[in-house]
Order: C-alpha cells, then sequence, then structure tokens
C-alpha cells in the first residue's frame, strides 16, 4: 500500500469514513503524503523550499502521474507550500479514488439539502486499522524503519495525528518514533517540515 493509502486510512480511522482531522489538515497531509510518493520514487526533490521535478520513467501508479503531469503543467509553481495548497483541495477524493479502486473502501454520497458529501468508507474494518498497527509494531522492533515508514510518521506528526498512532505505545516506542523524522534524507525531512507549517497556518486562519 502507498504513503497516501496509508496516510488516508490513519486519517479516516472512523468505521463511518469521517475524517480524525479537519477537511485543511487532512488535505494537506494527503497533498504531502502524494509528493512524498514522488520523491520517494525519484522524480521529485525538494532543496530550500522549492519543488524540482527530475527526469525518469512515467510513475506506475496512475494517480502518480497525474500528480507528476499537473507539476510538469504548471512549472511557474515552484514552492512546496503553494504545491500543497494547490493539491489539498482534491487530494482525499483523489487518494479515496484509488482506495476504493483497490476494494479497500467503497465511496458513499449523502445528498443533504445544500450541499452532497461524499466518505470513503472501510469495506473491511482490519485493513483500517492495518496501517496505524504496523507502524506500532515497527516502533516495537530494534532496527529503524524503512524511509518510506518514517515519512509516514513524520506526516503523522506533522498533521497532529501522533495520538491516534501511539495511544498505547510504550515509552521507547514513543522516543523512536520522535527520533525519525529528523533523520530522514533532507528532501523529506523539509516536506515534512512544510507541511507542519502549512498546517498550522491553516489552525490559526480557522
Amino acid at each position: 500500500m502507498l504513503i497516501a493509502d496509508e496516510f488516508f486510512l490513519i486519517a479516516h480511522g472512523d468505521s463511518r469514513g469521517r475524517a480524525r482531522l479537519n477537511p485543511t489538515a487532512t488535505g494537506l497531509g494527503l497533498a504531502a503524503a502524494l509528493l512524498g510518493e514522488l520523491v520517494l520514487s525519484g522524480r521529485v526533490t525538494v532543496d530550500n523550499g522549492r519543488l524540482s521535478v527530475l527526469d525518469g520513467p512515467p510513475p506506475a501508479d496512475a494517480l502518480a502521474g497525474g500528480v507528476l503531469a499537473h507539476l510538469l503543467g504548471q512549472r511557474q509553481h515552484r514552492t512546496v507550500r503553494t504545491w500543497l495548497g494547490l493539491l489539498a483541495g482534491t487530494a482525499a477524493d483523489a487518494v479515496g479514488a484509488r482506495l476504493s479502486r483497490s476494494g479497500v473502501v467503497r465511496r458513499q454520497e449523502k445528498r443533504g439539502l445544500l450541499r452532497t458529501t461524499v466518505d470513503y468508507v472501510a469495506i473491511d474494518l482490519n485493513a483500517l486499522a492495518w496501517p496505524a498497527t504496523r507502524l506500532l509494531a515497527l516502533l516495537d522492533r530494534p532496527h529503524p524503519p524503512a524511509v518510506p515508514d518514517a515519512l509516514l510518521c513524520g506526516l503523522v506528526s506533522a498533521t497532529g495525528l501522533t495520538r491516534d498512532v501511539l495511544w498505547h505505545a510504550d515509552p521507547r516506542a514513543q522516543h523512536r518514533f520522535g527520533v525519525l523524522r529528523p533523520a530522514l534524507p533532507l528532501p523529506l525531512r523539509e516536506l515534512v517540515a512544510h507541511t507542519e507549517a502549512a498546517v498550522g497556518a491553516a489552525v490559526l486562519r480557522g
């Protein structure tokens, strides 16, 4: 399962598909996760707050390919914060649709008097709980998690989901969680930092 998919399930831990975060924080976290997928695949890098597209083969995943095409089509936008804002509004639906295609969630519309809302409801509650359970298990192991898992932990921290993952973790696991983010490769560390700053700014505006 890709990072944005796992972040989506952690952020939508409610069995009814409701988000644990406000829509802005959820969208920013998912936008960062989608950019992180491209960084991990070697198609994008981050340096001094700016995002650059690198040469390479097209992503195998259709959503990642769409995000990359979006980046290439709007090269006038270079900063990470700008791209987080541009992607945040559609990221939840995009990742929810990817999970729906893979059979993890189902799309559910609710029509009201003024607007229609969309939830992505887990088909299997075990699959819904798995990403958070998996991260907690990794933190109990003596060796450090792989970089993609460390990035996922960083995004969990940056968006305010730490308690939802570590709610029954022992002090050793909490310590390991805390040291993962500073050890990330610099482009990913920057991505997480800009995500945290964007979420904080959104909270202040709200």
